[in-house]
């Protein structure tokens, strides 16, 4: 089996180690891609401080891009060099969420502990969301792959792998956001940026950023939010109905906080709904009154992953940034190396990075 470097977790909650490991060659229907960029996401970070459980020794990182060097037997429509963006998204297509074309919900269950990755000594190293994209090559399915145009710089098409498409989808996917209703959008991080802009391209007529921080309400601005609102503010909810004139008619929590989910509500207009994006810890619970949601005509669906088809939504999303229409350079705020992985995660532990990017060369 080839040796790649890639940053292991031990531990939870403890530095990951870049060393050597095994990665096998693809199998029928898998391809094999040497990755160019990896972004870090919270959802790395929760994973890795233990706040979903999951098996160890594992390699996490999912938000990738880079170019195909090997193709398992019934492999079609993708060569080796051709770029690609690569997702955890894999889909069986045959189960029932995938034929009622809901690939992010796909039924058939993948086991990371028996997937391409070994340590040297050949005992389990389990590979995370299926990508294990914290390390220089990764093989993964067809399913979760895209090809894109050469001209797309391999940093920018990272953040399309999961931040992206899991912001845009989830309003224009999820929520089907229609032009003129207004949007509440709560955490301006990586994923609530993008939400923002899904929301400015889906012809919203009011959009309304909350966080923590005031700065990250300056950079939602440059976004597409119209209004900004601190979270640490006694009411922030009455300061958004003060923006919109009424409560909105989406309000998408992007943050893995439970009681961020508890006050939700209280940003909504008769009919609204709550759009789940950020997923907190395994446990966590949040309380509603349910007999509001019933006399207000309101609801709450869940987004995974922005509820998109790949095939179908990372090429349009190519398009609005080919177009100028959505900002994805802006997104990134510095690069680092493998080696510097620790750094980075702990950057983005700070809250004031939009997306730190890997780069392998």
């Amino acid at each position: 089996m080839p040796i790649i470097k890639a940053a292991v977790a031990h531990a939870f909650g403890q530095p990951l180690k870049v060393q050597d490991v095994h990665l096998a060659a693809p199998k029928p229907g898998e391809v094999e891609v040497t990755l160019e960029a990896c972004a870090i996401c919270h959802s790395d970070i929760t994973y890795l401080d233990g706040g979903w459980g999951g098996s160890l020794p594992a390699v996490y990182g999912h938000e990738a891009a880079g170019r195909i060097t090997a193709t398992g037997a019934g492999v079609t429509g993708l060569s080796q060099g051709d770029p690609v963006v690569v997702t955890l998204i894999r889909s069986c297509g045959t189960c029932p969420s995938c034929y009622t074309g809901r690939p992010t919900s796909c039924e058939t269950p993948y086991d990371g502990d028996h997937g391409p990755l070994k340590m040297l000594d050949g005992s389990k190293l389990h590979q995370a969301m299926a990508s294990g994209a914290f390390a220089e090559r990764v093989v993964v399915a067809q399913t979760q792959v895209v090809k894109i145009a050469e001209d797309i710089p391999m940093d920018v098409a990272s953040l399309i792998a999961c931040g992206v498409i899991t912001g845009v989808g989830a309003v224009v996917n999820a929520a089907q956001m229609r032009p003129g209703q207004d949007a509440v959008i709560i955490g301006a991080g990586g994923v609530g940026l993008n939400a923002i802009q899904g929301a400015r391209i889906a012809g919203a007529r009011r959009i309304v950023a909350v966080d923590m921080l005031p700065e990250k309400l300056d950079i939602a601005m440059e976004f597409g939010a119209t209004h900004g609102v601190l979270a640490s503010n006694a009411t922030p909810w009455e300061d958004a109905k003060a923006a919109l004139g009424r409560g909105a008619d989406a309000v998408f929590v992007t943050v893995g906080a439970s009681g961020v989910y508890t006050t939700a509500p209280n940003y909504l207009a008769t009919g609204g709904k709550i759009v789940m994006v950020g997923m907190p810890a395994t446990g966590a619970a949040s309380s509603y009154e349910a007999g509001n949601f019933a006399a207000a005509s309101q609801g709450m669906i869940g987004s995974k992953m922005g509820d998109v088809v790949i095939q179908r939504d990372i090429p349009w999303i190519v398009d609005l940034y080919r177009q100028g229409r959505l900002k994805l350079d802006e997104l990134i705020s510095a690069h680092w190396s493998l080696d510097q992985i620790n750094a980075a995660i702990a950057d983005t532990k700070t809250g004031s990075a939009k997306r730190n990017v890997i780069l392998f060369k």
